[in-house]
């Protein structure tokens, strides 16, 4: 096939655009955003960063394809904890969804990329406005820079092995303008070394205040920093990151049990929120998918190895037999009632203890075992009454430490698959999964990423067909 001189990235916003149900609350991003008629007010420009936000948690044409949440709930459901049932993400269940023509690898390729594309134009008509503020100006660029971020960080997950495993490895292309032609591959250690830059640039301007959690301020830039140094393994630079993120987002354990459906609970940091007349309906996740009682799919159950994990005073511990098949091995034979779904279910996207634990976990790697171990405690304190120390050291607490965030994030943001890969671990079928040994992850395992997609091959003179010659 001859390649056209348009990359994928710019005709990418036809497919997303054609998709899009035509229901945002705020305008619609544009290939236009230059246009003073944007980028004159304050409020112009941030009703343009409300529709890069809508698009964030926007329905597309396949219910296992659509925003950030669908690249979240595909990193689930390809661990151990949770067991799907015979539907949607299948493939990423299977952990059979990395080839060119796939539908995760395109999705997981485009939609990050449409909205760097977007951030960049937001950024473009930011910098050439003449009648925005210089404040208004730097609190807009501090959150689009949070946001490009934060996808090219999806993007570098989802391309290539993880940070340590080795920095020359090709990565994809970074666009730091709005894209008018495809640019080469770049290696992982550019793409971090840029993630970083951004962040550290966004720290310098992102507001305190903002209008509501779905939209960015420092606490949110903090989180996504700390996030990206845990990959990198730079445990003060995570654990100082974590430290800021959560201030004034303090544990609530009574908010555990009351569906995780409301962005106004006082732990979430970041969410993307639902309003019944402009919803998502069955597509959101992973409320539809592991909600077994209202109406939507009902396809998460859960590892009977995992459920094991939990006391029965811990509040977290939201397994029950809905299908009255008492301790068997039926796949289905553990349900959840951690998720409400409903039309107007918000998403979290960042929670205060996923920061509380990285915290946790970089003192105890950073040799602070004892702060480390009573940090770990209060959080153990604060979902089980009855919790008490375990006294681990040393390999046993970091154990005790991955643990914790899997109890804690179950069916949030993936974060089994998240910890396997960032520290080159594999992950093994137990229990009564319906799919077994045939979804085993090995350490550094290819399935931990994806190829480059086929479309963009063929739409970007800059990429050659050998780039997956070694994926």
């Amino acid at each position: 096939m001859k390649k056209s001189q348009t990359s994928l990235l710019v005709i990418s916003f036809l497919f997303f655009s054609g998709c899009e149900k035509g229901y945002l609350d705020a305008p619609k991003p544009t290939e236009s955003v230059n246009s003073s008629v944007i980028f004159e007010s304050a409020d112009g420009a941030e009703a343009f960063m409300s529709g890069i936000l809508r698009v964030s948690r926007s329905q597309y044409e396949r219910t296992d394809a659509g925003g950030l949440y669908s690249m979240y709930f595909a990193r689930v459901v390809k661990g151990n904890d949770l067991i799907l049932g015979q539907q949607w993400y299948l493939f990423d269940y299977e952990n059979d969804n990395r080839e060119p023509t796939y539908t995760r690898t395109i999705f997981s390729w485009e939609y990050p990329y449409y909205m760097i594309n977007q951030l960049n134009q937001f950024i473009s008509g930011i910098n050439g406005s003449s009648t925005l503020s210089d404040v208004d100006k730097d609190s807009f660029l501090g959150q689009a820079l949070t946001m490009r971020a934060f996808y090219y960080f999806q993007l570098a997950m989802e391309f290539q092995h993880t940070y340590s495993y080795d920095l020359t490895l090709s990565a994809p292309p970074i666009y730091s303008e709005p894209a008018i032609e495809g640019k080469a591959m770049t290696t992982l250690g550019e793409l971090y070394d840029f993630i970083v830059a951004d962040l550290n640039s966004a720290l310098e301007t992102t507001p305190t205040n903002r209008t509501n959690k779905s939209f960015i301020n420092r606490n949110v830039t903090y989180a996504i920093m700390a996030r990206v140094q845990q990959v990198m393994g730079n445990w003060q630079e995570a654990a100082n990151a974590a430290a800021i993120a959560r201030q004034g987002y303090p544990l609530s354990a009574s908010q555990y049990r009351s569906g995780f459906d409301d962005m106004n609970a006082i732990e979430w940091i970041w969410a993307m929120p639902q309003r019944a007349d402009q919803t998502n309906y069955f597509y959101i996740a992973p409320h539809a998918f592991t909600d077994n009682i209202n109406d939507g799919y009902g396809l998460a159950f859960w590892n009977k190895d995992f459920v094991s994990l939990f006391s029965s005073t811990d509040i977290r511990n939201t397994f029950f037999d809905l299908y009255n098949v008492g301790n068997g091995n039926q796949y289905y034979a553990r349900t959840s009632s951690k998720f409400t779904f409903d039309f107007s279910s918000d998403i979290p996207i960042i929670r205060s203890p996923e920061m509380m634990l990285i915290e946790i976990e970089a003192n105890a790697r950073l040799g602070k075992e004892s702060e480390a171990a009573a940090m770990l405690l209060s959080l153990q304190q604060n979902r089980d009454p009855n919790a008490v120390a375990s006294g681990n050291t040393g390999g046993a607490l970091i154990e005790e430490i991955l643990v914790e965030r899997r109890k804690e994030l179950y069916g949030e943001m993936g974060v089994e698959w998240f910890d396997a890969k960032r520290l080159r671990r594999g992950i093994t079928r137990t229990g009564n999964h319906r799919i077994g040994s045939a979804a085993n992850l090995v350490p550094d395992d290819k399935k931990f990423f994806l190829k480059i997609p086929q479309k963009e091959i063929d739409a970007n003179l800059n990429i050659d067909e050998s780039v997956n010659s070694n994926r």
